[in-house]
């Protein structure tokens, strides 16, 4: 294995000759990696500037990038909309009065606002009667390949990924002293290594996050995978309900506060439970922490956003309209001076996925993006396009009585659309699995992700031989996460790596505007290598317009 950087293709070219730059993007560009270190660095000092957003991360980063999108990553995103519809009018300022207090509705209606997420939380599979089962005697149980389990500070169980919590009380209780005993000594715990298994540690309290892991994820990926899972749970409940809750009862099950939810835990971890149906989606985003866009010709797309304005730009308090299929993003349209970060976004395609109910009509539910603002609720008006096209329209509003108002601009976007005979090439994109590389000339590469960073857009080719075989596809996953760790390692972080191993060679090549992962046929020559990724280079920049979404539109 060797680890140079060839010299036809080092050095950083300038940004916007680079395929799929763009000056400004819809998108939080915050890269996944820098933004949690400083989570992390700060999280003992609970600093709220971080939990907002991540601003200060941001703006180290940011440079010359828009004042807007500092401005959004402070404070209350959902107050600020508020204070400044106050200022503008009156009269709004009374009807937002009568509709800010979602937080504590939300509450009080979780059961009947969210009725279509209800599942019955058991997640038992091959593990036999769990009142007979002792787990922690049960090989199927021990060796699991990633286990996930969440409890309060207190020590009280709220959730496990695999078997009964109420069964795993003495291993909850076991894991809370872990975290109390290095607490005492001013101290955190991040992970424990013992016997090939990584035991990695979350805390944000009143939550303590645990995965067991025998994968090949670093510790750093399973503590990504974990906020993920964090920030599911705020994103039913809000930071500011669940710290509430427990300051009054530190004991408090929080488990009746999320019943009925624990399925969109489990979808997020879908992947590490060999769920075929979601390979080929879920975790290159997460790794790259990226969206994938759903491949579009320029004037079809610039269509959908047009329709999208032109019904939506009068609606008072519509934040974000967010059109997605087959968890690609086909369009995003935003209140001015607010942005929408992929891990909120990873939220909304989760909601989507697991939830076939919104297939049945239009659906009306709460919904807090923890990046956006971990403090508030937006309301969503959740809807397919129409029954010849599952496309899915979410429609996000401070407000809490616009539903009408919003099923009328999703009727007149559909009728547009279907006029425009934008149906027609939505439904011909989603059936299109990736980029084949086969009809862009290059065969010799097998597979390949590239992620723009200007605008966190993701590319993926279709999975082909040998990786259209879930066992084949694991083994090319963990090898991608294996090169992402290294190559974004903090004790020596590296541009470009270079591997040739028997089954394939792998290349992983990152520069100040993207990321490059690569798979290619063992017999390719290194010259060759260097050839073939300048050709696909050149094809990503010439059909950029359709790859990605080089604008950043607004209501």
């Amino acid at each position: 294995m060797s680890e140079s950087q060839p010299a036809d293709i080092g050095g950083d070219s300038d940004r916007c000759c680079e395929p799929g730059s763009c000056q400004e993007s819809m998108l939080i560009t915050t890269d996944s990696i820098e933004e949690f270190s400083q989570e992390i660095s700060t999280s003992l000092a609970e600093d709220d500037s971080v939990k907002n957003g991540s601003a200060k991360v941001e703006e180290e980063k940011s440079g010359g990038e828009s004042e807007e999108i500092k401005t959004a990553l402070t404070g209350s995103n959902i107050t600020k909309i508020q204070d400044k519809l106050t200022v503008a009018d009156t009269e709004t300022e009374e009807a937002m009065s009568k509709s800010s207090s979602f937080s504590s509705a939300k509450s009080r209606d979780l059961a009947t606002s969210c009725t279509s997420l209800v599942d019955d939380g058991n997640n038992t599979e091959g593990l036999g009667e769990p009142d007979a089962e002792d787990y922690l005697h049960d090989p199927k149980f021990l060796l699991k390949k990633k286990h996930v389990f969440i409890l309060s500070s207190a020590g009280k169980p709220i959730y496990t990924m695999h078997g009964n919590e109420d069964k795993l009380a003495t291993l909850f209780g076991v894991m809370q002293a872990l975290v109390s005993f290095v607490q005492s000594s001013n101290d955190s715990i991040k992970s424990i290594h013992a016997m090939g298994v990584k035991f990695v540690f979350l805390v944000k309290s009143p939550l303590i996050l645990v995965a067991i892991s025998r994968t090949s994820h670093s510790v750093q990926q399973v503590q990504l995978q974990l906020t993920d899972v964090y920030n599911q749970i705020l994103s039913t409940l809000t930071l500011d309900n669940m710290q509430k809750t427990f300051e009054r009862r530190k004991n408090f099950d929080l488990r009746r506060l999320l019943a009925g939810s624990e399925r969109l835990i489990d979808h997020l971890l879908v992947n590490d439970k060999c769920d075929h149906k979601l390979v080929t989606n879920n975790p290159f985003s997460f790794m790259t922490h990226s969206v994938r866009i759903l491949p579009l010709q320029p004037s079809i797309r610039e269509t959908i956003i047009g329709a999208i304005q032109s019904n939506c730009c009068k609606i008072k308090n519509l934040v974000f309209a967010v059109l997605i299929a087959n968890n690609k993003l086909i369009a995003l349209v935003r209140m001015k001076k607010y942005f929408i970060h992929p891990a909120d976004l990873r939220l909304i395609f989760n909601l989507i996925e697991c939830t076939e109910s919104f297939k049945s009509g239009e659906s009306w539910t709460p919904i807090c993006l923890p990046k956006f603002d971990s403090s508030g609720f937006l309301h969503a008006h959740v809807s397919y396009l129409s029954e010849d096209c599952q496309a899915c329209l979410l429609l996000l509003s401070i407000e809490k009585e616009v539903f009408f108002v919003l099923s009328e601009a999703k009727r007149k976007i559909t009728d547009k659309l279907r006029r425009s005979n934008c149906l027609e090439a939505i439904n011909e994109a989603m059936n299109n699995k990736g980029v084949k590389l086969q009809s862009i000339g290059i065969p010799e590469i097998r597979h390949f992700i590239y992620k723009s960073k200007s605008n966190a857009q993701l590319l993926c080719s279709e999975l082909g031989v040998p990786y259209s075989s879930i066992g084949q596809f694991k083994r090319l996953e963990g090898m991608y996460f294996e090169l992402h760790h290294r190559i974004h390692s903090t004790g020596r972080p590296v541009k470009l790596i270079y591997q040739m191993q028997e089954k394939e060679i792998l290349l992983a090549w990152v520069t100040q505007a993207y990321e490059l992962f690569a798979a290619f046929e063992p017999t390719v020559h290194r010259n060759d290598v260097i050839n073939l990724v300048n050709k696909l280079l050149k094809w990503i920049k010439k059909e950029e317009n359709s790859l990605f979404i080089l604008s950043a539109p607004t209501f």
